[in-house]
């Protein structure tokens, strides 16, 4: 082929060629020949592209044939290609090119008319494709082995340390909390310990059991637990109770040993002192009524000490697990910073893409989590609206059939002439989603799944049965003909982190979420399952006597909408963090921001001639004022001014009646920048019309 600049060559020529050598992907055309293989059984490279060697990592490729470059594989190559200009169908691949150590993603065409015997070849490199996702899958399996130090650490109690020690280099790591527990200095756990370093501390006369103990569960692996006695800084005593498991390589060599320390010196001194009252009880002589009554008073004591000693070990359950999810996030965020940092500094910017994700996951995760335990706690932010939930319903019908897989028949069973119901839709899509998902769960070959309405009148019987006041309500219930749930399990179901599905395959907080999400809307949920005949989940809304809402939907934020000439936005916020980054955000779109950090200096700003189209405030403020109280001051001095409140949780005084006022608008922390945009620019926009 000639040269793009000889006068010779036509401009359509000219501009493939310009194209050919163009394109990064690698392009090649090859014409097949009758080799001493048989028909067909060999082809030449008449032509390929500067791409070419980029994507294949192979030089000069024109002239030469397929058994001259990989001979070993010539066959299986031949056959690809001979396909192709056999039938002239294209064909899509991917494979691995042994001879130069990659992975290549082909598309081959025949080259018309077939009497050519010609096909052309485009390649791309995805090696480094391919390996990225060997790696996340070996970081994901990672995770999953984490999951099981995540159940150890929940099921473990009130935790007040944790080790690991690594049993072929005999190197104990521990936190803070493990150090003084032992009496040791923490900047050894840091640096590592033996276990003849660790045991020193150890009472006399139990290092012996505890050496019993510690060999047997290295000897057979799995779950340990062992207390005994440990002498701290101040020189006393005090029992712990130890909690890990010993880990196995496939060859049976003992490999890792981690685990947790819980304080049991109050429980054993409580369980003594309930014996010692117990024993002094049965001793006391029958006629002595007033000795009786008085030894039962004791032993009521020692019994409400120990519950509430057991109480603490919850919540030592619920922290523990908060703790060890939160420190995962927050090291991956840091360290994401970190490394960016460190990028920056060394000019590669290129590389930092990765980082970023890395630490916006963490903070979806976080968000998510601390989303879940606010509904639990029936503090999460929500935005009741009115709403038909037939129609919500039927909205999700086809997102749940997928959700739940083509082997489950999905129906929906809406009754006629639902009432409507005030509450916050998404979060009630988000519950009707999590138990469609649960049904799933508990139908692993497959069922039904009936999605039921229905208005309920709830007397004064059934408001005992339920417990929930008298009055109207809406049921939205999911039946499944699963496995169903034992009687203990459903006494269960809505405790945080409780869960019957294997480990890593449920966090135990969806259906909590959901009853701290219903009693929070003023109403209730409740779970009718026997074995074997599947389970119904009930979610009870309160009738809403008005109108139900059309359904509305937030602008498009995937283009970031810019402020017009002069438009003012002030941001009221005692955190100096979310302050400045709410300004830099504004100024980014063309906004002027004015800023206070309470609401006095709030008030002032309001008090002045300056301009204000719309206010940002935290509720939560210093100064006399919450965010609400300050709201409502900015609209008597400014009539009209719109106002939207970010927060990280819902407080009482944000809202009025149940409902926010026309020209208020929540957002919840942490919020993404294009979402905090559009939500400025509706506000604005609304005031403007």
């Amino acid at each position: 082929m000639q040269s793009p600049s000889n006068p010779a060559v036509s401009p359509s020529e000219a501009r493939y060629r310009a194209l050919f050598e163009a394109i990064d992907d690698g392009f090649c055309i090859i014409e097949f020949f009758d080799g001493p293989h048989g028909p067909l059984s060999d082809y030449r490279h008449i032509e390929a592209n500067a791409g070419y060697e980029k994507q294949t990592g192979i030089p000069d490729i024109i002239g030469r044939t397929l058994r001259d470059l990989v001979p070993d594989e010539a066959d299986g190559w031949a056959e690809l290609y001979r396909s192709v200009l056999v039938t002239g169908r294209p064909i899509h691949f991917e494979r691995e090119f042994v001879a130069v150590n990659r992975i290549i993603e082909v598309s081959a065409t025949r080259i018309e008319p077939p009497e050519l015997r010609q096909v052309s070849v485009l390649f791309r490199d995805i090696t480094a494709r391919k390996r990225a996702e060997a790696a996340l899958r070996d970081s994901e399996k990672l995770a999953r082995d984490n999951v099981q130090r995540v159940q150890l650490a929940l099921a473990a109690g009130a935790i007040i340390g944790t080790w690991l020690w690594d049993l072929p280099s005999d190197r104990f790591t521990v936190d803070e909390g493990f150090a003084r527990a032992f009496g040791l200095d923490p900047a050894l756990g840091r640096d590592g310990l033996s276990l003849a370093q660790i045991v020193a501390t150890v009472h006399p006369d139990d290092q012996a059991g505890l050496a019993d103990a510690i060999e047997d569960a290295i000897k057979r692996g799995g779950p340990y637990a062992h207390q005994y006695r440990v002498r701290r800084a101040d020189g006393k005593y005090y029992w712990l109770e130890a909690n890990g498991r010993v880990e196995h390589g496939p060859d049976g060599t003992p490999l890792s040993f981690p685990g947790v320390l819980i304080d049991v010196d109050d429980r054993r001194a409580l369980m003594a002192e309930r014996d010692r009252a117990i024993a002094e009880l049965r001793a006391l002589n029958e006629t002595l009524e007033q000795r009786v009554a008085e030894a039962r008073a004791e032993l009521l004591r020692s019994a409400e000490q120990l519950r509430q000693s057991q109480k603490m070990e919850a919540v030592g359950q619920l922290t523990g697990g908060l703790a060890h999810d939160f420190n995962n996030l927050l090291a991956g965020i840091s360290g994401s910073l970190e490394l960016m940092s460190t990028r920056i500094r060394q000019g590669r910017v290129g590389e930092i893409e990765k980082y970023i994700g890395a630490a916006q996951g963490a903070v979806k995760r976080a968000a998510s989590l601390t989303h879940r335990l606010l509904a639990f706690a029936r503090r999460q932010t929500l935005t009741p609206t009115a709403a038909n939930v037939n129609r919500l319903v039927s909205g999700m019908i086809d997102l749940i059939q997928r959700s739940v897989g083509p082997g489950i028949e999905v129906q929906h069973v809406g009754a006629a002439g639902l009432w409507s119901v005030l509450v916050d839709v998404p979060q009630l899509e988000s519950a009707l989603l999590n138990l469609c998902i649960n049904a799933r769960d508990a139908m692993p070959s497959g069922g039904k799944i009936t999605i039921e309405t229905g208005n309920r009148w709830i007397d004064r019987a059934q408001s005992r049965l339920y417990d929930i006041p008298t009055g109207q309500y809406v049921s939205l219930c999911v039946s499944d003909t699963g496995t169903g749930m034992t009687p203990d399990v459903i006494a269960k179901a809505f405790d945080p982190f409780f869960t019957t599905k294997p480990i890593g395959q449920g966090t135990g907080l969806g259906l909590s979420m959901i009853y701290g999400f219903a009693q929070q809307s003023g109403g209730q949920v409740r779970i009718y399952s026997e074995v074997g005949q599947g389970t119904m989940v009930c979610i009870y809304l309160p009738r809403h006597r008005g109108e139900a809402a059309e359904d509305e939907r937030f602008p498009d934020s995937t283009a970031i909408p810019f402020a017009h000439t002069g438009e003012t936005v002030m941001v009221v916020d005692d955190e100096p963090t979310v302050r400045m980054l709410v300004a830099d955000v504004l100024e980014d779109l063309g906004y002027t921001a004015l800023e206070a950090s309470d609401s006095v200096g709030g008030l002032k700003l309001l008090q002045s001639d300056a301009r204000i189209d719309l206010l940002i405030t935290d509720v939560g403020l210093p100064g006399g004022m919450n965010g609400r109280q300050l709201a409502d001051a900015a609209r008597d001095i400014r009539p009209g001014l719109n106002v939207l409140f970010i927060t990280g949780f819902a407080e009482n005084a944000l809202l009025n009646n149940g409902q926010l006022e026309p020209g208020m608008a929540v957002l919840t922390k942490p919020f993404a920048v294009d979402t905090l945009a559009a939500r400025i620019r509706e506000l604005i926009g609304k005031s403007t019309n």
